[in-house]
């Protein structure tokens, strides 16, 4: 079968001390107009304005038919119980269920260290997120999304200033951390050297 689409697969949060991992992926037929990629960046290198802005961009294009994208989470909890690694992984296997693509009909790239399952026909790339623009524009996808949800859990949990740091170990969230106890959505096993 030939290949007829094209996904880019990056992360967001796999190092913070709160909140979900989460994993997006971007697909787009092997005939997208690369014209709309250009001037994207890896998220890091964008401001969260540009990002949205990005954001709003991918969302107009999915309206057209030109993309799709699927974003999946994986809560504090299951990194807890079964380490970053495979809850990145089950974030993978769980993005591409909800693209629905066949294996067959599809090439991946990854940024880093991440890898699809073994029947896709795949290619991860160090710095990725910096050099393919599909995975730039995951990259961007995965990181708004994350952040948005880390913005509705500050309203839950209003001790710690996620809407801040966004989960990440800045000192005014170490100190939080320290002052207040962990959460539900802290994940305790990062927080060995601080508790």
């Amino acid at each position: 079968m030939l290949v007829k689409y094209i996904i880019g697969i990056d992360e967001a949060g796999r190092g913070p001390l709160a909140g979900p991992v989460a994993v997006g992926a971007v697909c787009v037929g092997v005939n997208f107009k690369k014209s709309f990629l250009k001037g994207i960046k890896d998220s890091k290198g964008l401001s969260e304005k540009q990002r949205e802005e990005w954001f709003r961009k991918i969302i107009e294009e999915m309206k057209r038919g030109w993309l799709s994208y699927k974003v999946s989470f994986v809560s504090a909890r299951v990194i807890d119980k079964q380490g970053i690694s495979k809850a990145v992984s089950k974030a993978i296997v769980r993005t591409l269920t909800r693209l629905n693509v066949s294996p067959k009909q599809v090439k991946i790239f990854l940024d880093g260290s991440l890898y699809a399952p073994k029947e896709f026909t795949q290619k991860t790339i160090i710095r990725g997120d910096e050099t393919i623009p599909l995975i730039s524009l995951a990259s961007v996808i995965v990181k708004v999304l994350r952040d948005r949800r880390m913005k509705r859990y500050a309203k839950r949990f209003p001790l710690y200033k996620l809407e801040v740091h966004k989960g990440y170990g800045t000192e005014l969230h170490r100190k939080l951390i320290k002052k207040h106890g962990p959460s539900e959505l802290h994940r305790l096993s990062f927080l060995k050297n601080i508790l």
